[in-house]
């Protein structure tokens, strides 16, 4: 009732003044169980963030900022040319999913709340011809694991192409048998998959 209340008099709300990417993934995953994400005010805030001084990579604070309205939360005068070429792209990147994150169905993959050393949450379009797998691995490992993802909410009979490698799978194989995730060195690494039908 209160998030009703709420979105009557705002479409977009500020879920936290805590603009940490790392915290985020728990606050943006709570709020996602009263509010829709296409409500949710999500930024890219400075580094070292300033209220924690942890240091996160722009790329992964922009993948966590997408699971939301997306923004920037910094001082454009300060940042490198480096950081304002990734920025552009980032802006670009969302604008490709952005329809996804506004229109399209969200699943919660892997919960940040039970000390999972990845999160991972996923977008599809209402026609399940296209979705999105975001994450991040939270810590580098030595001798890693190799985890599996599993899709959701797809056709099960449908094909899909990974659009990075060019790979096609069946919406039962991805849902039922998984991905192995990518092997990250360092901390706080961002995840993306992007899978599209392919027409028959």
């Amino acid at each position: 009732m209160a998030s009703e209340i709420m979105l009557y008099y705002s479409l977009q709300i500020w879920c936290s003044d805590n603009t940490d990417a790392i915290d985020r993934l728990k606050i943006q995953y709570g709020t996602s169980f009263g509010y829709p994400i296409s409500a949710m005010g999500s930024h890219v805030s400075v580094c070292p963030n300033h209220q924690s001084g942890r240091i996160t990579p722009f790329e992964t604070r922009g993948i966590v900022a997408s699971a939301g309205t997306f923004g920037y939360e910094l001082d454009l005068m300060k940042m490198s040319e480096e950081e304002k070429k990734i920025a552009r792209e980032q802006i670009l990147k969302y604008k490709e999913m952005e329809h996804l994150v506004q229109t399209g169905d969200y699943y919660r993959l892997v919960n940040p709340f039970k000390n999972n050393n990845h999160v991972l949450w996923q977008f599809v379009s209402k026609d399940k011809k296209e979705t999105i797998v975001c994450g991040v691995r939270l810590h580098s490992e030595a001798n890693p694991h190799v985890y599996l993802f599993y899709p959701q909410g797809l056709d099960a009979d449908m094909k899909y192409e990974d659009i990075a490698t060019g790979k096609v799978y069946t919406g039962a194989a991805l849902m039922k048998a998984g991905l192995p995730l990518p092997l990250t060195t360092g901390d706080y690494q961002s995840i993306k998959f992007t899978f599209r039908a392919v027409e028959k």
